[in-house]
């Protein structure tokens, strides 16, 4: 994927988190289509590398050109990451990730993270959640947003 497709998805959710936060965003959210967004996966820490590894999936009712992943992290990132396509470095704490199309009940595509981190924890807090969904609402968010402490052992921890 070319970064400037990244960074079309990274702009796209900024312009569209900004206008929610002001409160002119909700007539567009509420004009989209509407969707049911969930991700399934593992974290595992160690030694200072946290991997993260999560199917996005979409219940419906209507299929998603796109979404964007979010993972927030405890600890900050080590100053150089090698990131998958489609996912790009969004603070000294987050990565976001394209999930590519999800068709109505299908999934977008699988991601990967291997995250270094400026240090070593003995563990680390990991959130997910959606950072941008095209405009669609999404009625369900038990299944979207994820707490996960990864602890310094190796262990994969699942969502």
């Amino acid at each position: 994927m070319r970064r400037g497709a990244v960074r079309s998805v990274v702009v796209a959710g900024s312009l569209v988190l900004g206008g929610l936060a002001q409160g002119a965003g909700a007539a567009v959210a509420a004009a989209g289509p509407e969707a049911d967004v969930g991700y399934h996966g593992r974290v595992a820490l160690g030694r200072g590398l946290l991997r993260v590894w999560m199917v996005p999936e979409n219940e419906g009712p209507s299929a998603l050109a796109n979404a964007t992943v979010r993972v927030r992290l405890s600890a900050d990132l080590a100053d150089r990451q090698e990131l998958a396509g489609g996912c790009a470095r969004a603070g000294l704490r987050e990565v976001v990730c394209e999930t590519g199309a999800m068709p109505l009940h299908g999934r977008g595509r699988h991601i990967g993270l291997a995250l270094a981190l400026k240090e070593a924890p003995t563990e680390v807090v990991v959130r997910i959640d959606t950072w941008w969904n095209g405009g669609a609402t999404d009625r369900n968010l038990t299944n979207n947003e994820h707490v996960v402490l990864a602890l310094d052992t190796g262990d994969a921890y699942a969502f």
